[in-house]
């Protein structure tokens, strides 16, 4: 009711504003939403694209949600230790895989997250990964749910690719609306959708995209190489080292 000037879709288009609406769509509106619209969640990772330059500095934001008897500051403590006494090995590894920007691992409530960025196809950088250092990831995962599935890694490649597949964040395209016909696509419908979601009213399509896919990266980033060098900044400015 987006361009309803009436005082009652004056009134509907504001409710998402309200306090008292907000709680109970939350806890009565949405579910029956989701009752009544199963919707599937996204797949992770980037969108596939052939275009060159779409596939440099792409993002891995792997979030891997640590078995239940391990979710205590006892159990964080021995995911830090498992990265800690393999960081050299792992730093080696992503050396030799050659397509990696940068990466890092981080503890975030329950979850031991890496994030990356890399250059190339998904499934190769993985693979890569996992040829070179397989064996020294294997201490973090066995921390994880799912982990023991799917280890030793070097040994369930293609399992550990899918996996990491899995828990891999699902990237909302930089056009929002984009967001809603990738659900659309994969339930099956190929058709292109008329553009007319108005996202500043929460439409219901992406209150239930957000509630199957509750964590997700938003957009594919930043993505640029400095203009000028720290030195050259430097120079400029007349700072010397």
């Amino acid at each position: 009711m987006a361009n309803d000037e009436s005082w009652f879709g004056k009134f509907v288009n504001e409710l998402h504003e309200k306090p008292w609406f907000k709680c109970a769509g939350a806890w009565t509106l949405v579910p029956i939403w989701a009752r009544l619209t199963p919707v599937k969640p996204l797949p992770g990772g980037v969108r596939p694209s052939i275009q060159p330059g779409d596939n440099l500095q792409s993002m891995m934001n792997l979030i891997m949600p640590l078995k239940t008897e391990n979710r205590s500051p006892i159990g964080r403590a021995a995911a830090a230790l498992a990265i800690a006494k393999n960081r050299d090995q792992i730093f080696a590894g992503l050396d030799n895989v050659g397509t990696v920007h940068f990466a890092r691992f981080v503890i975030v409530n329950d979850n031991i997250c890496m994030f990356s960025v890399y250059d190339g196809d998904f499934t190769n950088y993985i693979r890569d990964f996992i040829a070179t250092i397989g064996s020294a990831f294997n201490d973090v995962v066995k921390l994880v749910e799912g982990g023991d599935a799917v280890t030793p890694c070097e040994e369930n490649v293609e399992a550990f690719i899918q996996w990491i597949h899995e828990h891999d964040l699902y990237q909302v395209p930089d056009t929002p609306t984009d967001f809603l016909r990738d659900q659309e696509y994969l339930e099956g419908d190929k058709a292109v959708s008329p553009v007319n979601d108005d996202l500043t009213l929460l439409p219901r399509k992406l209150v239930l995209q957000l509630r199957a896919n509750k964590n997700v990266s938003l957009g594919s980033g930043y993505r640029a190489y400095p203009g000028y060098s720290v030195a050259q900044v430097r120079k400029q400015l007349q700072l010397g080292w």
